[in-house]
C-alpha cells in the first residue's frame, strides 16, 4: 500500500516538477535529446500503465470474491478496495503521460523539417548552392542546414558529419562521420547523396579514412581527396583523384607544390584543373596535379572556389584583414580583382559557393560561422547567420 503511494506520488512529481527547459530545443543536440526523453518517457510509462491496469483487475477480481458477510474478509475487502482506487490512479496517470509523451516526440518529429527561426550551427563543415541556385547546403557537425526562399530549416535524413562536403549539380559527395545511432561504419570513405541527404550511397573507402581535404568538380564530378595516410587504394599520403566515381584512384605527384596546403577547388567541367590553396598562394594545375603552377603569392588562403565562368574566388587573408578576391585563371599574370566584403575582426572567409546560375552571386562563411550572401559581386551583402544563429529574411532578399 505504502509503496504504490509512494509510486504514485513520484510520477505526479516527474510530471508537475519536470524542468521547463527539457520541452525547448534551440540545437540540434538538443532536439536530440528532446526527442530521446519523449521517447523514454512514452515507453516507460506505457510499461507502468499496463502494470497498473493488471494488478488493478487482480486485486478488484480477489475483492469481488470475498464474503462480505464474515467480519475479516469484510476489513480485507476494504483493503483491496482501497488498493484498487491506487491503482486506478496509477494507470489513469502512467495513459495520460504516456499519451503525452508520445504527441510531444511526435511533434518535435515533425519539427525536424519544418522551418524554423531556431535553427542553429554548432559548427559548419562547408557549404554549397544547388543546381537551379534555389537552396544554399551547410554541412554541420550533426547534419545539413538548407537556407530556401529567405528561410532555414533542417532536412530529412540522418543527422551524419559531414567533411569535405563538395556540392556538384545532381547532389553532393562528402567524407565524414556516421550519426549517433548509425547502423553506418566510420568513417564514410567517400559517400554520395542525390536527394538532399535523405540517402546516401557509398562509394569507396567506407570505415577506413575520413578526408577533410576533398573537392569535386560540379559538372566534371572529378573527385580530389587529400589523403592522410595509406590505405587499401593509397599506398601513401597525398593527393589522388577519380574520375569514375571512386572505382579507381590515381596519385598525383603535385610537382612544383611544396607549401602546405589550407584549400582546394576543383574546375566545374576540367577534370584535369585544380586549384590549391596554401599559406604562401595559390597554385594552379591543368594536368590532374601532377604539376602545379603559382600564380599568387604573399599571403595565406582560407578558401577557394571556381565559379562557372572561369574564375576563381579566393578567400585569403592579407596583412592581417580577411580579403576576397577574383582570378581569371586565363590570364597568364597574378593580377586579381578585390570584392568587397564586410570588415571581419579576428575572422576569415573559410568556404565560398558560387551560384552555377549566376557567377555574381554567392555566398561566403567564415571561420566565426557568420555567413554572408550577395548577389552583386560584392557589392551588397545579406547576412545569413550571425555567429552560428540562422537568420531568416523573408524581406531582405
Amino acid at each position: 500500500m505504502r509503496i504504490l503511494k509512494k509510486l504514485l506520488f513520484l510520477l505526479s512529481a516527474a510530471v508537475l516538477f519536470m524542468p521547463v527547459e527539457v520541452l525547448a530545443h534551440g540545437t540540434e543536440a538538443e532536439y536530440q535529446r528532446e526527442v530521446l526523453i519523449g521517447n523514454t518517457m512514452a515507453v516507460g510509462s506505457s510499461i507502468l500503465f499496463v502494470l497498473f491496469l493488471i494488478a488493478y483487475f487482480v486485486v478488484k477480481n480477489k475483492a469481488q470474491k470475498l464474503n462480505v458477510k464474515k467480519q475479516e474478509q469484510r476489513n480485507k475487502r476494504k483493503q483491496f478496495e482501497d488498493i484498487s482506487k491506487i491503482l486506478r490512479w496509477g494507470w489513469t496517470l502512467t495513459l495520460l503521460i504516456a499519451v503525452g509523451s508520445g504527441v510531444w516526440s511526435l511533434i518535435s518529429s515533425d519539427s525536424e523539417t519544418s522551418t524554423s527561426a531556431g535553427v542553429t550551427f554548432e559548427h559548419m563543415h562547408g557549404v554549397g548552392i544547388t543546381n537551379d541556385g534555389s537552396a544554399v547546403y551547410i554541412p554541420a557537425h550533426d547534419g545539413l542546414r538548407v537556407y530556401k526562399d529567405g528561410e532555414w530549416s533542417i532536412p530529412e535524413g540522418e543527422k551524419h558529419d559531414y567533411m569535405g562536403f563538395s556540392m556538384v549539380d545532381d547532389g553532393f559527395y562528402s567524407s565524414g562521420h556516421p550519426a549517433p545511432g548509425s547502423d553506418m561504419p566510420n568513417p564514410f570513405g567517400v559517400i554520395k547523396s542525390t536527394d538532399g541527404g535523405k540517402s546516401i550511397e557509398t562509394l569507396d573507402l567506407l570505415g577506413e579514412v575520413d578526408f577533410h581535404g576533398m573537392a569535386a568538380g560540379y559538372r566534371s564530378h572529378a573527385i580530389y581527396v587529400f589523403n592522410p595516410e595509406p590505405n587499401s587504394k593509397m599506398d601513401e599520403a597525398g593527393l589522388y583523384y577519380t574520375t569514375d566515381e571512386a572505382k579507381t584512384w590515381t596519385r598525383s605527384e603535385m610537382n612544383g607544390l611544396n607549401a602546405t596546403p589550407t584549400a582546394v577547388a576543383v574546375h566545374p567541367d576540367d577534370e584535369a584543373v585544380i586549384a590549391v590553396g596554401t599559406e604562401d598562394g595559390v597554385y594552379l594545375s591543368g594536368d590532374y596535379g601532377q604539376t602545379f603552377e603559382k600564380k599568387m603569392g604573399d599571403f595565406q588562403v582560407t578558401s577557394l572556389a571556381f565559379d562557372h565562368n572561369e574564375k576563381l574566388l579566393i578567400g585569403a587573408v592579407q596583412q592581417g584583414q580577411a580579403v576576397l578576391l577574383r582570378f581569371n585563371k586565363e590570364n597568364n599574370t597574378s593580377e586579381s580583382e578585390d570584392i568587397s566584403i564586410s570588415p571581419m575582426e579576428e575572422d576569415a572567409v573559410q568556404y565560398i559557393a558560387v551560384n552555377p546560375q549566376n557567377s555574381v552571386e554567392f555566398v561566403i562563411v567564415t571561420f566565426k560561422k557568420d555567413v554572408y550572401k550577395t548577389s552583386d559581386l560584392g557589392g551588397n551583402w545579406v547576412q545569413l547567420v550571425n555567429e552560428g544563429k540562422t537568420i531568416n529574411s523573408d524581406s531582405k532578399e
